[in-house]
């Protein structure tokens, strides 16, 4: 009784393996998970399982970590009232989960925000696996093929970086990710709805701080071969991990983007820009650069107010 007590008030929303792991951790609960799973079945709690359909074989684990990792987004209700975007990076050899926050949309910047935090942490892997959404590829026809030729700002980033697009053609060729994202919907709500969060910035604390940690020492898994396909990478990654465009400079040394108007302060290296071609980067972060070939010429906020006067640096 005391059980199905805490099952009512406490995780009503949990599924039976969480609810069983909760007790042994947190409430000193010795009774295997059957004898849980059964009592929570017998008292109306829960009910059994589906029977699973026919066996399908899973598509074997990349050997070393690095070799290939899956991104993809969720819409979920993740706290009561509220959908947000759950963006998150894994490794297909390990599952285990490199990088993962909440978002308003899923997206570019989201996108270059994730691939940033991974490799600032892991360095350079090899292979990038997605589905076919706008911002990873073109697709000429709806459920057609890709234009590799015709890359989006991801593709055209991770080409710089010499990582490997692999578009997905079904949901089943994702079954690794899908799978992840059937359990964090699971999991995660109840665990946000625990700590009394309801905020999108204490969410991603939340995630980074203790949920990612818990998650991976439950589910992720040592791959095949210890060692690792990962490599450093020295460049200058915030360059290569924005959305770039040209523009052309106008009469007054300024440049149009997005409805605002960047104005390309005084350069002792010449005196004006009028006419020259020019390239803006917008970061995820949301603040502006206007570059000319390798040479950054001024920074501004996302509202275009000057915030640097840089010196000369590498793109």
């Amino acid at each position: 009784m005391a059980l199905l007590d805490l099952f009512d008030t406490r995780y009503f929303d949990f599924t039976a393996k969480h609810f069983w792991e909760k007790l042994l951790a947190e409430h000193g609960v010795s009774r295997s998970y059957n004898w849980v799973r059964q009592t929570l079945q017998a008292h109306g709690r829960i009910r059994p399982a589906a029977r699973r359909g026919a066996h399908r074989r899973k598509r074997p684990r990349r050997p070393m970590a690095g070799m290939m990792l899956h991104q993809d987004g969720s819409s979920h209700e993740w706290v009561a009232g509220r959908w947000w975007d759950l963006i998150v990076t894994m490794d297909d050899a390990t599952s285990e989960v490199y990088s993962g926050f909440f978002v308003p949309e899923e997206g570019t910047m989201s996108t270059l925000r994730a691939l940033g935090e991974v490799i600032g942490e892991k360095g350079l892997f090899c292979s990038l696996y997605t589905d076919r959404g706008s911002h990873y590829w073109h697709t000429p026809e709806a459920g057609g093929g890709v234009d590799r030729d015709n890359p989006t700002q991801v593709g055209r980033a991770l080409g710089q970086l010499g990582i490997e697009p692999i578009a997905a053609y079904s949901p089943e060729a994702r079954g690794r990710s899908e799978r992840m994202f059937g359990t964090l919907q699971k999991r995660l709500p109840q665990e946000l709805r625990l700590a009394g969060i309801t905020a999108m910035t204490e969410a991603n604390r939340f995630l980074a701080e203790v949920f990612w940690p818990a998650h991976n020492a439950r589910f992720a898994s040592p791959a095949e071969e210890p060692a690792n396909a990962f490599v450093p990478f020295a460049g200058d990654l915030e360059n290569i991990l924005c959305v770039q465009h040209e523009r052309v400079v106008a009469g007054d040394n300024t440049v149009r983007y997005n409805g605002l108007t960047l104005q390309i302060p005084a350069d002792r290296h010449r005196h004006h820009y009028v006419k020259a071609t020019v390239r803006v980067h917008e970061y995820p972060d949301g603040n502006l650069a206007v570059f000319h070939g390798p040479r950054c010429l001024a920074r501004f906020d996302a509202v275009g107010g000057e915030i640097e006067n840089p010196q000369s640096q590498a793109a």
